[in-house]
């Protein structure tokens, strides 16, 4: 068969000719000088010329097919060593400044990550498949320089001094401050430090919302209702909802002059108090937007439960109650570890609420934030502490996996079950009931009161007087001779973090997708490691992601701290894992005789992937890009480092307006961040449209052969 042009060469030559134009004419530092890399050179940075001439080589060698494909191995390899090489130690190499790497270098780096990973495929590696090639391996950089490299540069910071020198002492006193371990509040003697503080917090925080999740469960699956449609719409909300919301409206609630304690003030003569500033406040606020995400774990685990096993221990006379204590709830124990583990890492991870409500209540999250943007501006000190955050989120992973084991929890099988699933034992779903009743009263006054808050005058000290003033100030629209001006203050922000969201979001889908594809249809030496990378950002709190960024990238070798690029390189690997993980759960329900069909019809990997995988995959796609959006719409944890003046986000903005006292204006801002990302999942749901499968019409009449 005749090869085609790309496999003699083809692609390899035109990536050298790309790395020599971004050596020549596009500018290699993304701040400062936007001088070419052949301006550097010929200034003295000869050192540079090295890598973009090793490229040029291996691209006339491509000629040569997979003959002279390990020769190019080695010297795109070369390539690429030297090029992070003088990016990460050139002032030693030439005597001169580290310069910020910026377009002209990317461009550099993916020539020759392109010619290398093509020529491995030609050696034979990745089953001489130069797409899955260049995939992986373009996906292991991107995540070994957005994931792994600031997470171990910040923590490395962790050892160095005030002068940025190796000192263990200097992390021996970090690390050991009585502040940070001191537990006598355990026994009486006084407060604790951060760490029990953040573990007593994140153990209530996730025992309270999986009990929460499940008797929502319970009474939605088996509690008898006809109509259980209002769980799934307060499941909804969290997750369109900023996480500090909830910690605002209950500040309006039960704050020192708000609508109970007015009420209770004044009616029953009740001394008002500071109560929901501590521990009770940042726990019921982190459990009412907790609880909603246990309840969708625990639900789907319910609907996974064979029924057939609970009609045989009723076959075998056992009362409805022994039946749900020993075959339901041992089947339910993957989902439960799964909801409190959930629930334990958001607490330690969550930012926003222990801010609004924490007080003198101190955490990880908010002692990392003040060690950095605080007037003690203590890098060094926040990196110990994102340390031991990091470890707690670890440990809890590492206890989730020991407390299943090894026990299979398997009771869907290929057998066909009519069974009906068990109604609750009547105490039960009475003791059900009695939690979720309250609950949702609750919830619904708590939404009732964000939707509500923007619109009166000042909700949190009684004054109902109905205003539209907060929006006014907010997101005031004047006309002049030159057109619409957006005068309100809120303006940017909101402009900012749209297009930051809508960058952000469909690249975390591709680079998401296409990772599980890799992971699900292909086989390599490493995958674990890859496997291993792609996830590791999901067992890292925001908290430490942030810390991490402002310390990686706010000098060379990538310098783009204070700017729109470092949000959405933010977003998009913090998010990531998502697109990975619903990619993957799509894909074990596509089979792979799909491709293999395609690949024999002499479709290239990229085509059956575009043509035939991708369009199958659009659930998982919603998911993700749903995802991705709302999330990048609502995080505070890790861009409350990274937002700027320019670059300011709708969160961070609010959180400035709550520290501020304008309660009034950052509700009136929440309430229309919800609205809007409702607007956004339903249009984002109905454009990419939903996934066929089966008989559909056809314009003309087809051909059909029998079936086999």
């Amino acid at each position: 068969m005749r090869r085609r042009s790309a496999d003699r060469g083809g692609v390899e030559l035109i990536a050298a000719g790309l790395a020599l134009v971004a050596f020549v004419i596009l500018p290699w530092s993304y701040a400062g000088s936007q001088q070419s890399g052949l301006a550097w050179a010929t200034g003295g940075r000869w050192l540079m010329l090295a890598p973009v001439l090793l490229s040029l080589i291996a691209g006339l060698l491509a000629r040569g097919g997979p003959n002279t494909a390990k020769l190019r191995i080695v010297l795109t390899g070369l390539g690429l060593f030297l090029l992070v090489a003088y990016a990460f130690f050139g002032s030693w190499l030439d005597g001169q400044p580290l310069i910020s790497h910026g377009l002209g270098a990317a461009v550099l780096a993916g020539a020759l990550l392109v010619q290398g990973t093509r020529s491995l495929a030609a050696a034979g590696d990745f089953k001489a498949d130069r797409w899955v090639a260049t995939t992986t391996w373009a996906i292991v950089a991107l995540v070994l320089l957005f994931v792994f490299f600031p997470v171990v540069r910040a923590l490395a910071s962790a050892f160095l001094d005030t002068k940025g020198n190796f000192d263990l002492g200097a992390f021996a006193e970090r690390f050991s401050a009585p502040e940070i371990w001191n537990a006598n509040c355990l026994v009486g003697r006084g407060g604790c430090g951060v760490v029990p503080n953040t573990i007593l917090l994140g153990v209530c925080a996730g025992a309270c919302s999986t009990f929460l999740g499940l008797a929502f469960a319970l009474v939605a699956q088996r509690g008898g209702l006809k109509n259980t449609k209002v769980f799934d719409a307060l499941s909804l909300l969290p997750i369109i909802t900023p996480p500090f919301v909830i910690a605002l409206a209950l500040v309006v609630i039960f704050g020192r002059t708000g609508i109970v304690t007015t009420f209770l003030d004044r009616t029953f003569d009740i001394p008002r108090s500071r109560w929901i500033y501590g521990l009770p406040g940042v726990l019921i606020s982190q459990v009412l937007s907790q609880t909603p995400l246990a309840y969708m774990i625990l639900r789907g685990a319910l609907q996974g439960i064979s029924p057939s096993l609970e009609e045989a221990a009723q076959t075998l006379r056992a009362s409805p109650w022994l039946t749900f204590r020993t075959v339901t709830w041992p089947l339910l124990r993957p989902a439960v570890a799964a909801a409190f583990l959930l629930g334990f890492v958001e607490s330690l991870a969550d930012f926003g609420n222990p801010l609004v409500l924490g007080g003198s209540f101190e955490v990880l999250s908010t002692k990392i934030y003040f060690a950095v943007a605080g007037a003690q501006h203590d890098p060094g000190r926040a990196a110990s502490l994102a340390i031991i955050l990091l470890a707690l989120t670890l440990t809890a992973f590492w206890l989730q996996t020991a407390w299943l084991g090894k026990k299979s929890y398997v009771t869907v099988t290929g057998k066909g079950d009519a069974g009906l699933p068990l109604p609750l034992p009547k105490p039960l779903r009475f003791a059900a009931l009695s939690v979720v009743v309250p609950w949702v009263v609750l919830t619904i006054l708590i939404y009732g009161i964000i939707l509500v808050g923007g619109f009166v005058t000042d909700i949190g000290r009684g004054a109902m007087t109905p205003t539209l003033q907060h929006f006014v100030t907010g997101f005031a629209v004047e006309i002049d001779k030159s057109g619409l001006f957006f005068s309100g203050s809120a303006w940017d922000s909101f402009f900012v973090t749209v297009t930051v969201a809508a960058i952000a979001a469909p690249l975390t889908t591709v680079i998401g997708i296409l990772t599980a594809y890799v992971l699900s249809r292909h086989n390599f030496v490493g995958k674990w490691a890859f496997e291993f990378l792609t996830m590791l950002s999901f067992a890292i709190p925001g908290t430490v992601i942030g810390v991490a960024y402002i310390i990686a990238f706010n000098v060379p070798p990538v310098e783009v701290a204070g700017t729109g690029l470092i949000l959405i390189f933010c977003f998009v690997f913090r998010n990531m894992p998502v697109g990975v993980r619903a990619g993957l759960a799509a894909l074990s329900q596509v089979d792979r005789s799909l491709d293999e069909a395609s690949t024999t019809l002499g479709a290239r990997t990229g085509t059956t992937v575009r043509r035939v995988t991708l369009p199958l995959l659009k659930p998982a796609i919603i998911a993700t890009l749903v995802f991705s959006f709302v999330h990048a719409m609502t995080a505070v944890s890790a861009i409350i480092f990274l937002a700027t003046a320019k670059y300011n986000m709708a969160t961070v903005y609010i959180v400035n307006r709550v520290e501020a006292g304008e309660y009034p204006l950052a509700i009136a801002y929440s309430s229309l961040l919800i609205l809007f990302m409702l607007a956004v999942v339903l249009g984002i749901q109905r454009v990419v449209g939903e996934r066929k499968i089966g008989r559909r019409s056809v314009a003309s009449p087809v051909v059909t052969m029998g079936a086999h």
